[in-house]
């Protein structure tokens, strides 16, 4: 590490202590907390220790009195606000202080969370879901993270899959979300092995409250606009409340090439494999490397090779360059997302024993995403022959040159499939059809309702409820092609009769064909109307739930508080269809081959719960409990499981609990898991191990890498094993569905210390939690990594995987003999994952008049130490750590700090992201042992500057990534797709500004 990272490392942890340390200190001279102001937070909540509307640790929360409380993670009420597992809360005061559109950027600040599968900036490559906002808790994915909307499931957003967008959450109507880390599928079902995240939504909002937001960049670009409007009414003397939400947003372009990272900038197409600065080993090198598919194309005749020049003049460029086509010219770097958001609540209590509850959501979303045109190669169009295209055609016995041909490459060219005709290979960048584009609309409609009540004195309560809900997804798109249109076309000759050039078949002349020009640049425009096709999806998701429980409060054991049971049942249906047009299920238009997936899974299930309170106001014992929860789930793919949760508490004084948690979780495998046809996709990062084995090369890698046919042939021309760009482009990957798959399941270990020193006045609003966890997954479903394959074939010799490769026995085109062709994969139950680590969470707030500054300050930190993490693919084999690697780095934390004062409120926030290292699969070297692998930490900062008016009114400004922190360069090795760096995982926007007005009646 440098000495520039170590001062900087040391300048933050002197801040961070500072932060935490020194302002307690302050609270001693001032022990009363602020009263709360109606007009500038939200007092919905009031409690020693808890601050209303602003970032909390619910289960770190005093006890409150005179009402029960339920917090996430259990379904019994309880006279405090506790948890034995460790939860988490962002107010509804930090989302509105955070300026962000969409809620996931919010808990993307929150160390507890990973790189977000999908987001609108990883994902404008994406085939489908592209835009999409996910979370992942842990780092152990969006399936294994369960998203709640008030304590009840939320339909999917992903077909296949149980990751909920949200982009449907409509965040000015959220009170608060809980965040528990930990198993949760005995109270929740499946899916909840890393955690919960619960979307709670206000309640009894009497009034109106219209909002508005802009916000761009520097550069001019990625404008964010939103316009919100809430509504709410309380009438039969607050027994009865309504609310309405309407809102619109919509997030803005950001192309890569207006961007940059620490190496400079995105605009032009570059590797990072062409070496490192030895000056700085924290930065990688950028080496310009454009792409060989270009607009004037590549023409493989004999052992020539021909192309247009930007002229438009044809060259023979076998001993040099072609030249090359900038992708990143036209990438997005974020997609834009448009969102129409409506959500609505209301509740009646006709008595106490019958209350009755709705809510409902309305969203579409719309996103377009836009790269570069397509890369068409022969092989894509000719897919039956391997690439091989005729340039003779035979018409009524008689041999005819395609006259589009130029000669040099007529001349050069060879008949190499013994057919009696001259063929040749090409590639070229279909300019001639424009970018690549899609269109998608999401619309999602949920509606959940039921009745709840108490009874027997209210000791008892019950509740009964149902929930419908579907996303539909319509998808098109442009710049793809017909492959059969396109043999036809490119089969063409010269009439003599008319003179006039037609398609040599005469089915396809009478079908409309259009011969096809591919010499030269916007050749082909002229038959692009018959040559292209759009590219279209149609999805569907559905959810249907059912489901009722009872609460109530038994009898006490030696004096403290009642037992808590909870008893119930559910029933849950999902469905999910997935439909792309028949050419992209048959892969010919150039696209993946992506067979249409549907299937449908349900479940009857049936739970309970008991809080047992054993000891209370007892010397050294405060309170004492024990619980303990079991679920039995029967499945229609998988039968039977259990999952079950057993802990209990114990305060000493009221200044201090020891909490402890076991859980077992379950998964049942998702509808994409279990039935998806196998899907193609074209990997890129690939590290191919045979490349640099020579003829005497020793060793098992070497052995196994020269029993390839194309591989000794690659070496005796080459000396060693050679890959192109071409071949490590040209990676193609099968994976599909499992219908043998069974549940995973995970076992989660918390325990934990909370301390709120309410006896000591100067630090009654403190709260420190400090939590280890440790999480193990079992008989995990897991998609074995492509790299760990070819690792596993060609450094261990294990059969079943090298019967997953595929390499070329000779030369296709620009694809090397031995190059890897096909690197296979499908789900099974054959991996394991464990994470541990330890949380530490500090709130503090206090009042500074005694300091003669006057005002109220709210601290917030939360930090997360990752111990372990790694995932094991298949029993036996060696773990494969994680744990430091980009995306999952060993420390991470958050610290927030606000200042209110008189209509004046600031709020600033810093993240801090630990040093990481690039993943071993690519590397071979482990996080942290090669420095030439590593990336510096990065920090950001956020904040914003509110004023307020009696009248109603709240005028704020703010900035995102303040210090125009520029993310890390990592491209051809741990970037996402298409872009030159992690952009799931560091900012790659740059500084963004906004401002907005907030009215309240």
């Amino acid at each position: 590490m440098s000495i520039l990272i170590r001062r900087r490392l040391l300048a933050t942890s002197i801040f961070a202590s500072a932060a935490m340390i020194a302002l307690p200190a302050a609270a001693q001279q001032n022990p009363t907390a602020p009263a709360c102001d109606p007009q500038r937070q939200d007092c919905s909540v009031q409690s020693p220790g808890v601050v209303p509307g602003d970032t909390i640790t619910q289960n770190n929360a005093p006890d409150m009195t005179g009402q029960d409380i339920v917090v996430t993670g259990s379904r019994i009420a309880s006279p405090g606000a506790v948890s034995a597992s460790p939860l988490q809360t962002i107010g509804a005061a930090q989302i509105r202080q955070s300026g962000a559109i969409n809620v996931q950027d919010v808990l993307q600040q929150n160390p507890v969370f990973g790189t977000p599968g999908i987001s609108r900036t990883n994902s404008s490559f994406a085939t489908q879901s592209a835009g999409v906002a996910t979370v992942n808790l842990r780092n152990l994915g969006e399936d294994r993270t369960l998203v709640l909307v008030n304590g009840r499931r939320f339909v999917s957003g992903v077909p296949g899959s149980n990751a909920v967008d949200l982009n449907v959450i409509p965040t000015q109507f959220l009170d608060r979300v809980d965040v528990l880390t930990g198993g949760a599928s005995a109270v929740y079902g499946s899916d909840a092995v890393a955690g919960v995240v619960n979307m709670i939504y206000k309640t009894k909002f009497d009034g109106l409250q219209i909002d508005g937001q802009f916000g761009i960049s520097p550069v001019g670009d990625g404008a964010d606009k939103q316009v919100n409007v809430l509504a709410g009414k309380n009438f039969a003397d607050g027994r009865g409340n309504i609310m309405l939400f309407g809102g619109y947003s919509k997030q803005g372009t950001v192309l890569k090439r207006d961007r940059s990272t620490e190496a400079g900038s995105s605009a032009v197409d570059s590797t990072s494999l062409g070496g490192r600065n030895g000056n700085d080993a924290d930065i990688f090198t950028p080496t310009t490397l454009l792409s060989g598919f270009i607009p004037g194309g590549r023409f493989y005749a004999g052992d020539q090779i021909f192309s247009y020049g930007t002229n438009n003049v044809l060259t023979n460029c076998t001993t040099v360059s072609c030249g090359g086509f900038n992708r990143s010219d036209s990438r997005y770097l974020a997609v834009p997302v448009e969102r129409y958001v409506a959500a609505g609540r209301a509740n009646f209590e006709v008595s106490r024993a019958f209350n009755v509850f709705l809510e409902g959501n309305f969203a579409r979303t719309k996103v377009n995403t836009v790269i570069e045109p397509f890369p068409l190669s022969s092989d894509l169009v000719n897919i039956a022959t391997g690439g091989q295209v005729a340039i003779q055609s035979v018409v009524g016995g008689v041999t005819y040159r395609n006259p589009f041909v130029p000669d040099a490459i007529f001349n050069a060219a060879t008949d190499t499939d013994g057919d009696g005709l001259k063929d040749i290979y090409f590639d070229r960048r279909l300019a001639d059809f424009g970018p690549r584009t899609s269109s998608a609309t999401r619309d999602l409609f949920r509606i959940a309702g039921g009745i709840n009540g108490k009874f027997l004195d209210d000791r008892f309560s019950y509740e009964a409820y149902g929930i419908y809900g579907q996303t539909i997804e319509h998808q098109s798109g442009n710049g793809q092609f017909d492959s059969r249109n396109f043999v036809q076309a490119l089969n063409a000759y010269r009439d003599p009769v008319t003179g006039t050039i037609q398609c040599a078949d005469p089915a396809a002349r009478a079908a409309g064909c259009v011969p096809a020009n591919i010499y030269g640049i916007n050749a082909l425009a002229p038959a692009a109307g018959y040559l292209a096709v759009p590219v279209t999806l149609a999805t569907r998701v559905t959810q249907t739930v059912g489901g009722a429980n009872v609460t109530g409060k038994l009898f006490s054991i030696f004096g403290a508080d009642p037992i808590g049971i909870n008893v119930g049942g559910e029933y849950r249906r999902e469905t999910s269809s997935n439909v792309f047009d028949l050419l992209t299920q048959q892969g010919l238009n150039g696209n993946n081959a992506l067979p249409s997936t549907s299937g449908s899974v349900s479940v009857y299930e049936g739970f309970a719960e008991a809080v047992v309170p054993l000891l209370q106001d007892r010397p050294f014992v405060h309170a004492l409990s024990v619980r303990g929860a079991v679920r039995a789930s029967h499945y229609s793919t998988v039968g039977t499981t259990v999952s079950y949760n057993f802990g209990g508490e114990w305060a000493p004084t009221s200044d201090i609990r020891f909490r402890v948690m076991q859980a077992r979780s379950v998964r049942a495998p998702n509808i994409s898991e279990l039935f998806s046809a196998p899907q193609q996709d074209f990997p890129s990062g690939l590290q191919d191990p045979c490349v640099g084995v020579t003829a005497t090369t020793t060793g098992t890698l070497a052995t196994n890498c020269r029993a390839a046919p194309g591989v000794a042939a690659n070496i005796a021309a080459n000396g060693a094993f050679t890959a192109s760009q071409a071949d490590l482009q040209g990676i193609t990957s099968f994976g599909g569905g499992n219908r043998l798959l069974q549940e995973e399941k995970g076992d989660s270990f918390t325990a934990g210390v909370v301390l709120n020193p309410r006896s000591v006045l100067g630090l009654r609003n403190l709260v420190i939690t400090v939590d280890y966890y440790n999480i193990r997954i079992k008989d995990a479903i897991v998609t074995t990594p492509l790299q760990f394959i070819l690792n596993q074939c060609y450094n261990q010799s294990v059969a079943a995987f090298c019967n997953l490769v595929v390499r070329r026995p000779a030369a296709v085109g620009p694809n090397s003999p031995g190059s890897l062709d096909q690197v296979n994969t499908s789900p099974s139950n054959s991996g394991g994952a464990k994470t541990s680590g330890i949380d530490t969470v500090i709130d503090w707030r206090t009042n500074l008049d005694s300091l003669g500054i006057g005002g109220n300050l709210n601290l917030h930190g939360a930090y997360t130490h990752l111990l372990t993490g790694y995932t094991i693919p298949l029993p036996g084999s060696a773990r494969d750590s994680y744990a430091g690697e980009i995306g999952a780095p060993r420390d991470k934390f958050t610290i927030s700090a606000g200042y209110d004062l008189k209509g004046f409120g600031l709020t600033t926030t810093g993240t801090w992201i630990s040093q990481s290292s690039l993943d071993d699969q690519l590397t071979g070297a482990a996080a942290g042992t090669n420095p030439l692998y590593r990336v510096r930490p990065q920090f950001y900062l956020d904040s914003q500057i509110r004023f307020q008016t009696r009248d109603g009114f709240e005028f704020y400004v703010g900035a995102n990534n303040l210090l125009n922190n520029q993310p890390p360069y990592l491209a051809d090795i741990g970037a996402s797709a298409g872009q030159d760096t992690d952009a799931g995982t560091y900012d790659a926007l740059g500084r963004r500004y906004y401002a907005g007005v907030r009215i309240k009646f």
